[in-house]
């Protein structure tokens, strides 16, 4: 097993409930700083709980969760966010009725000092969106609804992103641009990014390390890109793909 670096994100021991039903038993992982990190793993098994349980959506009942070493179990997600945490959820969560650029200007938290991401900035690095920022965010393409959720994201000037299922509903062309984009804020801004998400290539393509979900949040193997690239039995047990 690869030495463990200083970590950005530490669960440990996660027990998370919807109701009278226990989701996440006993749910252990990490992600070190700068790290791209996925979890793998069939639909329903806890994978988008996890990251609802890391950002205080859905609170776990017991476990902790440290952010730079800081327990933050039990916070709100707003404080969680001011941690320097996005969370660019599956549904993207697009405002109707908002402008695109109304949309993003919700979720701005400037630097101290200047500096970091700014309007302009996203638009630099998504120009469809300043070309579309007068357009109700919610009739967007749904390529173009992903780069806004990202982008978004961005203008609280993360040092950490959650993102689920990025995929989702693209076309094969827009994955790619998507993939591309995540890949370059990972490699060229210093992201951390925890990625849970269905395409296994795409995944393969965006993180190093890897966590195989089972039932009820059991981590029942980890892997890094290159262990998974050399032994496919290991996807294709685990995720019947």
């Amino acid at each position: 097993m690869e030495k463990k670096i200083e970590p950005s994100i530490s669960v440990t021991d996660l027990h998370t409930y919807y109701g009278a039903s226990h989701i996440l038993q006993g749910l252990s992982l990490y992600v070190g700083k700068g790290e791209a990190v996925s979890i793998l793993g069939r639909n329903g098994v806890g994978k988008t709980t996890t990251l609802r349980s890391i950002m205080g959506l859905t609170p776990p009942r017991s476990g902790r969760i440290e952010i730079e070493g800081e327990d933050v179990t039990g916070w709100p997600p707003h404080r969680i966010a001011a941690l320097g945490i996005a969370y660019v959820p599956s549904e993207r969560h697009i405002f109707p009725g908002l402008t695109v650029e109304e949309n993003l200007r919700l979720a701005e938290r400037p630097l101290p000092g200047g500096g970091g991401w700014t309007l302009d900035r996203v638009y630099a690095y998504f120009p469809i969106l300043r070309t579309r920022r007068k357009q109700d965010g919610s009739t967007l393409s749904g390529g173009e609804q992903q780069m806004l959720a990202i982008g978004r994201g961005l203008m609280g000037n993360p040092k950490i992103m959650l993102l689920d299922e990025p995929s989702q509903g693209l076309s094969p062309i827009l994955v790619q641009a998507v993939r591309d984009i995540v890949q370059n804020l990972v490699a060229e801004h210093g992201l951390t990014l925890l990625l849970v998400e269905q395409n296994v290539r795409l995944t393969l393509k965006l993180a190093r390390r890897h966590y195989l979900m089972a039932s009820k949040g059991k981590i029942e193997y980890m892997a890094t890109t290159q262990e998974l690239l050399q032994n496919e039995e290991i996807i294709k047990k685990h995720l019947a793909v």
